[in-house]
């Protein structure tokens, strides 16, 4: 059973701000929409690991001429479904891991918290890079290595419960990691950077842009525990490029 399907946890993750209010309530759509396409018209478009399909239904709005989601978990795609039905849009249920990769047939590859749950992670880009045309993009939201080699993904406290420092351990052994996420106990895939930016250049993407999430200036305004956010990177936003080949002279 895929994680986001246990019952426990799915009710948990909807009570999330993203869950509830999509694109706008996740605190780092403001970096990431900039590696999408302003305008998509004519595109086609992959969304790995879409889960309520909000970035689905943002490339369909955009002018996309066909979007497919896919995604493990049944209860996301049924909530997908009725949040962001599209005529554009085709949902499946599928793992990264299980999906066949066409070849050169999307113009645009997204995925947004979805690969930290994925060990293979080479044969998924090697799948991706597959299924870009050329010159085609993927746009990547991953949990950053700093955040998923974490002590349990929390905070070291004093005994007055006040954050010290963000602790990291066994950076360097990549594998499975068990934490508390929505109040449920999961299991996570730690990757380091390396593994991460290194495995898509080896599968032959050329990288355009790197970022780490972090609040934007409103949030910090706005929001006091948000200054938080400013001590540790918790995802890792990456732009790649499959390069068309250049044409003879």
């Amino acid at each position: 059973m895929a994680l986001y399907d246990d019952e426990k946890f799915f009710s948990s993750y909807a009570q999330m701000p993203r869950s509830k209010a999509g694109l706008e309530a996740a605190g780092e759509w403001w970096q990431f929409s900039r590696f999408l396409p302003a305008d998509m018209s004519g595109l086609k478009v992959l969304d790995v690991g879409c889960g309520y399909g909000w970035h689905c239904k943002y490339a369909a709005e955009r002018g996309a001429e066909y979007v497919l989601g896919i995604d493990p978990s049944a209860k996301m795609l049924e909530e997908a479904k009725k949040l962001n039905a599209h005529e554009r849009i085709e949902y499946l249920q599928c793992a990264a891991e299980d999906y066949v990769w066409p070849n050169a047939a999307f113009d645009l590859v997204i995925s947004n918290l979805a690969l930290h749950y994925v060990a293979d992670l080479d044969g998924v880009y090697a799948g991706i890079y597959r299924a870009l045309k050329p010159g085609g993009t993927f746009a990547m939201n991953i949990e950053h290595p700093v955040f998923t080699s974490g002590v349990n993904e929390d905070w070291c406290r004093d005994g007055q419960g006040r954050i010290m420092h963000w602790p990291i351990d066994g950076y360097f052994y990549p594998g499975a990691r068990t934490t508390l996420f929505v109040g449920c106990e999961v299991t996570k895939q730690h990757h380091t950077l390396s593994q991460i930016l290194g495995g898509l250049l080896e599968a032959g993407f050329t990288l355009a842009a790197v970022d780490e999430a972090r609040p934007n200036a409103q949030a910090l305004a706005e929001i006091p525990e948000m200054a938080g956010e400013m001590r540790r990177p918790m995802m890792l936003l990456v732009k790649a490029v499959k390069i068309a080949p250049s044409s003879p002279s």
